[in-house]
């Protein structure tokens, strides 16, 4: 494929834009060549400058779960947009989402709308602060809940460290009370909490982690993590962003036994709108301003459009809870087809699938946790990613990235991405 358009527009961008991107992993500094930019997405397709169509298996990272121009999500915003962008005063349509959503999880009376998950993130942290009165919070390596200051951490040499800021710009005094564990080691919590007993006021997890490559947590270490909380009277956050509407129609909660206090949730919720939420249950919600003294506000939050798509694509998955069956089929498909392929050129590969997510690694070992994520060979899989995009395949530019599956990705479309993995997986390894 030709990218001369794509190549020249970068370094267009990179004179007035740092990096040329308005956020690093879109650099392709992770894998081979040049960003393609993109003029347009339909169905389970992206076509760039350059005229390039590509098998779209990124989904603007997640939240297109009917691909682009979904004929009704397009039809509710163009709608929306008619009546007004925004007007930081409340709509109804606000509280029909918020009811949707309300109805599904169980662990959830009342929602607060944000603008990213960023956003959502940070906000849960501080209602859990504000509602625990302690100033201590414990995450996992490997998960990332945005690019809030007091989550940009990283480990020390300990299991139980306190985290050091891991970007300059963040002041050590408000990581300090960012504690650090394991994914999926119970043994690495409880020694934060030894080490800590009354002071952490909620636990943050991925429950399927995204964004070290597709990692979900072991239900036996969830069960223990939900009764460490519970007898510290720690607040459990499940960040379900990414896999919320995407594992299943209740995420990692329709999967998993365990039940958090707070949730985090975007990406579906926004069908490719920038919108964010949290919710808990109405005692811990009460904290928050105004009915509480915890604040938080967001002149963009709820705002009319991005609610009205939405609200549609919820209503969409809610009607036809049958596609999360036909979204793992494809996805396993897919994944079977990638680890045959690997196999044929003897690469090892171990793969992972829940419901419209999946991942890949280039590893000898089932992968567990971020040392393990790590363990992973970046080369070959920067070798995989370009020679499937010079194919016709966009996949995540990054090997700790997950992909996704929507509803416009058919199977004759897997078919053809597994023929070119067996291509481009013979070559790397010739």
């Amino acid at each position: 494929m030709a990218y001369d358009k794509s190549i020249a527009a970068f370094e267009e961008a990179y004179k007035v834009i740092p990096g040329g991107v308005d956020s690093p992993v879109r650099a392709f500094s992770g894998v081979e060549g040049t960003p393609p930019f993109i003029e347009r997405g339909e169905g389970g397709y992206l076509f760039d400058i350059d005229g390039n169509r590509y098998i779209d298996y990124v989904q603007s990272w997640g939240p297109l779960i009917f691909g682009h121009c979904d004929a009704q999500i397009e039809a509710s915003v163009i709608e929306a947009v008619k009546r007004g962008l925004s007007f930081g005063a409340p709509t109804t349509v606000e509280t029909e989402l918020a009811q949707e959503i309300v109805e599904l999880f169980d662990s959830i009376d009342k929602v607060r709308f944000v603008s990213s998950g960023t956003e959502a993130v940070m906000s849960a942290i501080r209602l859990a602060r504000g509602a625990t009165g302690r100033d201590n919070i414990l995450k996992f390596t490997g998960c990332y809940h945005g690019h809030s200051d007091s989550l940009l951490v990283e480990a020390g040499s300990g299991l139980a460290t306190f985290g050091t800021p891991s970007s300059p710009g963040v002041p050590a005094d408000l990581t300090k009370h960012t504690l650090l564990a394991t994914y999926n080691d119970i043994e690495s919590v409880q020694k934060c909490f030894a080490e800590s007993p009354d002071d952490i006021a909620c636990v943050i997890i991925e429950p399927i982690a995204g964004n070290m490559g597709l990692v979900p947590a072991d239900e036996e270490f969830l069960k223990q993590l939900r009764i460490i909380c519970t007898e510290h009277g720690a607040l459990l956050i499940f960040d379900e962003v990414m896999s919320g509407f995407r594992a299943s129609l209740t995420g990692a909660q329709g999967i998993s036994s365990v039940k958090p206090d707070m949730v985090t949730l975007g990406k579906v919720i926004g069908a490719g709108m920038p919108v964010g939420a949290f919710g808990a249950k109405a005692k811990i919600m009460a904290h928050l301003s105004p009915e509480g003294p915890v604040y938080q506000a967001g002149t963009l939050s709820g705002n009319p459009v991005a609610m009205a798509a939405g609200l549609t694509s919820l209503k969409k998955l809610k009607a036809n809870p049958e596609l999360y069956v036909d979204f793992t089929a494809k996805a396993t498909k897919l994944m079977d087809g990638f680890a045959k392929a690997a196999a044929a050129a003897n690469l090892p590969l171990v793969t992972e699938v829940r419901g419209s997510m999946f991942g890949f690694f280039f590893s000898e070992k089932a992968v567990k946790n971020f040392d393990d994520a790590l363990d992973n060979d970046s080369d070959t899989f920067a070798k995989f990613h370009k020679g499937m995009l010079d194919k016709g395949v966009y996949l995540a530019c990054s090997s700790y990235e997950t992909g996704f599956i929507c509803t416009q990705i058919s199977d004759e479309m897997i078919d053809e991405t597994i023929e070119i993995a067996y291509e481009v997986m013979a070559n790397i390894k010739g």
